[in-house]
This record gives C-alpha cells, sequence and structure tokens, in this order.
C-alpha cells in the first residue's frame, strides 16, 4: 500500500521550496452589478428589487440599493397605479422615508404637495428644496374654499367650449366643498334641497364674481332672490325662510363659529405652479378645535388637487408644460373622523390620480384608526384607500396589527414575524436605537415583500428630524 501523503499546513511547510507564506491576507471584497460581477465571479445571486426611482436604502438580505418613486414604477409596468400606503407606529420613521420620496421626486422633476403638515414636518424640507411654505391660520394665510385657484386663471385663456367644461369642473367643486364643510359644521348630511339652493347660489355668484367666498354665499341665501326662490319651490317669504333657516344658521357657523378667521375671506396666499414642492403648513390650526383642524385639510385637499388639475388641462390643451406630482396626505384619518360622509369626499379626491400624472401617499399609524370614523359605510370605504394603493409600506406594527393589515394585503409567516420584530425595543437601556427605525417592508401586488433599511446622508439627518424639538426641551 503506498503511503498517504500527508496534507500541507495551511501556510505551507517549514522547509526551503515548500511555499510556505509567512502572512495570509483576508480575501478582497468587490461590490458591483451583476454585469460586472459575472465575469470574476459568475456564481451571483441578487435579490430583483427593482433599481427604478429613489435609492431609499438596501435590502435587509442581500445588501443591495432598493429604490422607489410610483410614477417610475408605474411607467415600468411594475404597479398598475401610483398610490402609496404607509403604515407604521409612531417612531419608526414613516415621516422620514416620505421625505427622502419626497426629496427623490423633486430632483427627478415631480412638484411635491405636501397637503396639510400638521405639526410640521415638511417645512423646513420643502424650504430646503426652494419651495413654497403656505402657513394657514388665524393672523396668518387664508384659503377661501370656493377660490377656482389655477382654474380660474386657466378658464379665460381657453377657447368656449374648453372654458365651459372647465366651468362645470369649477363648479362641482366648489359645491363638493362646500357641502364637505356644512356637513362638518352640522355633523350630519344636508338636505337634497339645501344642495339643490347651495348649487344655485354658486351658479349666480360666478357670474357675478371671479372669486365669490363664503360670506359671499351666506349673503346671497339670506336675501333670496326670485332664482333662489324658484330654485327653492317655495310660494313665498315665509315658507323660503323655513327651507333655507338651519342652512343659514349652517354657513353662519362657517364665518362666525370656530372656523371663523380662517375660511371666510379671499385666498391670501396661492399656490406657485412653478415651485419645485408646495407645503401647506396647518400646525397653527391643529392647536385648536378638530372641526377647525378637519376644515383645514379638505380646503388644502380640495386646492391642490385644483391645481393638478389646472396644470393637466393646460399640458392637454398646449397651454402649459406637462407635469407630474406627488402628493402626500398626512395623518389622513383626522380628517375624516370629523363627520359623516367626509371619506366619500376624499374618495373622490383621490380617485383619478393616474390620469393626473400623480402619485399619493397616504399616512397613518394603525388601521385601528378606522374604528373611529362614524358608519360603516365611512369604514368600509376608508378601508378602499389601502386596497386601492398598489404600493403598500409597513413599518414596525404589532401582530395584531399585521393580522388586520394581511386581510387587505397578503403577508406570508416570515413577512409578518419580520415587521412583528420591528415593533418594539429589546432593551430598557436610555438611548438604545429603536429596532424598527428606518425599516421598512415594501408590498406590492402578490409578490414577496422588499425589506429595506434606510440610513440618512449628509443634511437629511438635520432636514428629516422630528424628533428635534423634543430633544431641545430636554
Amino acid at each position: 500500500m503506498h503511503a498517504i501523503d500527508p496534507l500541507a499546513p495551511a501556510w505551507g511547510w517549514r522547509e526551503p521550496r515548500a511555499g510556505r507564506a509567512a502572512h495570509v491576507e483576508a480575501g478582497v471584497d468587490y461590490q458591483a452589478t451583476t454585469n460586472q460581477l459575472c465575469g470574476l465571479f459568475p456564481f451571483v445571486a441578487g435579490s430583483g428589487s427593482p433599481a427604478i426611482g429613489t435609492p431609499i436604502g438596501r435590502h435587509l438580505l442581500f445588501g443591495e440599493v432598493v429604490c422607489l418613486d410610483p410614477l417610475a414604477w408605474l411607467r415600468a409596468g411594475l404597479v398598475t397605479n401610483p398610490g402609496v400606503f404607509v403604515l407604521g407606529q409612531p417612531g419608526t420613521g414613516k415621516s422620514t422615508l416620505v421625505k427622502r420620496l419626497v426629496t427623490g421626486a423633486v430632483a427627478a422633476g415631480s412638484t411635491a404637495l405636501i397637503l396639510g403638515d400638521t405639526k410640521p414636518d415638511y417645512t423646513m424640507l420643502i424650504e430646503h428644496l426652494g419651495g413654497q411654505v403656505i402657513r394657514v391660520g388665524r393672523g396668518l394665510d387664508r384659503i377661501n374654499p370656493l377660490d377656482a385657484g389655477p382654474l380660474g386663471s386657466a378658464v379665460r385663456s381657453l377657447p368656449q367650449a374648453e372654458a365651459d367644461k372647465l366651468r362645470w369642473e369649477i363648479r362641482g367643486r366648489r359645491l363638493s366643498l362646500l357641502m364637505a364643510l356644512c356637513t362638518l359644521v352640522r355633523e350630519a348630511p344636508i338636505s337634497n334641497a339645501e344642495e339643490v339652493i347651495l348649487g344655485r347660489t354658486v351658479d349666480l355668484l360666478d357670474a357675478r364674481l371671479d372669486e365669490p367666498t363664503v360670506p359671499d354665499v351666506l349673503r346671497a341665501i339670506e336675501e333670496g332672490s326670485e332664482e333662489l326662490r324658484a330654485a327653492a319651490r317655495v310660494r313665498d317669504d315665509h315658507h323660503y325662510r323655513e327651507c333655507v333657516g338651519d342652512l343659514i344658521f349652517t354657513l353662519e357657523l362657517l364665518c362666525t363659529g370656530s372656523l371663523a378667521g380662517v375660511f371666510d375671506a379671499p385666498t391670501s396666499r396661492p399656490i406657485d405652479l412653478g415651485a419645485p414642492a408646495v407645503s401647506v403648513d396647518i400646525s397653527h390650526v391643529s392647536v385648536g378645535a378638530d372641526k377647525l383642524l378637519t376644515a383645514a385639510m379638505l380646503c388644502t385637499w380640495a386646492y391642490g388637487f385644483a391645481m393638478v388639475d389646472a396644470a393637466a388641462t393646460l399640458a392637454e390643451l398646449g397651454a402649459g408644460p406637462r407635469r407630474s406630482y406627488l402628493g402626500v396626505m398626512d395623518e389622513l384619518w383626522r380628517a375624516l373622523r370629523g363627520a359623516p360622509g367626509l371619506v366619500e369626499y376624499a374618495d373622490s379626491l383621490t380617485r383619478l390620480n393616474r390620469a393626473k400624472g400623480m402619485a399619493s401617499i397616504m399616512i397613518t399609524h394603525s388601521l385601528a384608526d378606522l374604528d373611529a370614523l362614524r358608519t360603516e359605510e365611512d369604514r368600509a370605504k376608508a378601508r378602499g384607500f389601502m386596497d386601492r394603493s398598489a404600493i403598500t409600506i409597513l413599518a414596525g406594527l404589532p401582530p395584531r396589527e399585521l393580522t388586520r393589515v394581511n386581510e387587505t394585503t397578503r403577508l406570508t409567516g416570515p413577512e409578518q414575524g419580520l415587521v412583528a420584530s420591528w415593533s418594539a425595543p429589546d432593551s430598557w437601556q436610555p438611548g438604545a436605537r429603536h429596532p424598527g427605525r428606518g425599516k421598512y417592508l415594501i408590498k406590492t401586488g402578490g409578490r414577496l415583500g422588499i425589506p429595506v433599511e434606510l440610513s440618512l446622508v449628509g443634511a437629511e439627518r438635520e432636514l428629516y428630524d422630528t424628533d428635534q424639538a423634543i430633544r431641545e426641551q430636554s
């Protein structure tokens, strides 16, 4: 039998010409695309994460860069609509992710619209990006709920047929918002007769004034012209007063009640169509009554979407550049729970975003917020916001919340376990980093989720910081 040659030690034998190495360096790490790396090491594997849009972080399992832009994903056929629904506990970094998407959208040429900043979280970033910040509140900027905004200017520059079509759109928007505000103040829907009277009043004022206000509507109904009496189908002045009595008091509350001083005068600072980003800061309103905050959100949404409609209309007619938009609707449920029926109004505003070249991001803490809505009909419609969003982003959530999410967006067992592991710190040590801070699971359709971790760079550490005020106080 032949003797078995002994294996050489790792560094070789200690004798001449035995190939001994005095030092063995660690292997070199390479990171590159699969096109480049396959020639050096052909046994590569990737996660298949999309590389289209704004870089938001690295894949938690594979380490490659993950990108996200709802409009870019729509153009590439990765999703069917540009809606994004962000869900996560406070402190997990929801607004940080959204701010990264806003920054990337502006860099890519889209206009970012922060439609109702309640804290405010986005003011510093929008100013840094060279955008416009509108501060709504008593003694600050005002928004006229009946202001047609850029749509009104577009009417005057269009041919007759297109102008008439746009006037009907403006009428519908004015009437819808006026009805929503009346519903909010009254905490009950208005009647069919009152809707007819409001619509006729809007028509009469549109013929007289360029930008009517809520006090103008109140005065017109109180005067009770022949046109309004005919619309009310009444026999005499006494019956007319009976018919419009409740409506007059509702409009009076819009002008002199808890909403006084904010929505009862012409718009003081119109939205700038040419700004790279626009934020409507309603933080001064949020310290008041809930109704005032809800009214501010509704008016902000209406005004912002009117801006998008105007730009789209002008672009179709060749009278303006074609723009794309990223709209952010934070603290969504605080507006929807103001009164029954407001969900329908918000739904009508956001349903056609794809046709307008607009992506929307809706943010909330928990699906349990739905339980605060007044009626089952409203709760069902509100769940539709998540259903219609092609992209769902989950930050840290407890298991009970993930059970509800799974009813709408299917999650595998490992996905639920991963998101649940981000929901609570595992240590009482002061200063310990929350395990879910900056970690997100991106779900689209039936695909497996993409776990990603975001790391702040450069000026982002200051611009995206939402806890600065707390640290300064301590």
